[in-house]
């Protein structure tokens, strides 16, 4: 079962910089992370999402690479290649994975502008290093479903001074 984690901070880089600090604590197999997204609340008032995996540009490829093999077969490669990728982007675009966009647009909906939430979807971590490395990092936790004991020791960790 997943996780959920959501931190806010002041600032679209922020956001970002931790997002590359949990992507390297994944590199180390301290953290198994399926989903990490950046919703920035515009001045505006809309929320745009940073994906980390762009469904649509997984989908155009695919497609596109299903499409010509498709054509060759049908002597028509151009043709193949063309539909393969439009239908690819257009399923790719239709699917969502990790965590719901419309939840987390709704979510970053309360944000002040110009704030980003990193939306965090953990298979596994390692609670005490993982801990350890975030310490100090900033950010106040908006959401999470952690048990109460490990929510409370994430606060602590990204609120401490490192």
């Amino acid at each position: 079962m997943s996780d959920l984690v959501v931190i806010v901070y002041p600032t679209e880089a922020n956001a970002e910089g931790m997002r590359q600090k949990i992507l390297g604590l994944q590199k180390e197999y301290l953290i198994e992370v399926s989903d990490a997204v950046i919703a920035v609340k515009q001045t505006d008032g809309t929320v745009k999402l940073n994906q980390l995996f762009s469904t649509t540009a997984a989908g155009t490829a695919t497609g596109g690479l299903w499409g010509l093999l498709v054509g060759l077969i049908f002597l028509n490669p151009i043709l193949g290649v063309a539909l393969g990728a439009a239908s690819g982007a257009l399923a790719g675009a239709m699917s969502d994975y990790g965590i719901n966009d419309d939840f987390m647009k709704q979510l970053s909906g309360s944000l002040q502008p110009g704030n980003a939430a990193l939306f965090l979807l953990i298979k596994k971590f390692t609670a005490d290093k993982v801990l350890e490395a975030l310490k100090g990092t900033g950010g106040t936790v908006l959401k999470t479903s952690l048990d109460d004991s490990k929510e409370k020791a994430l606060r602590e960790a990204i609120s401490a001074h490192a």
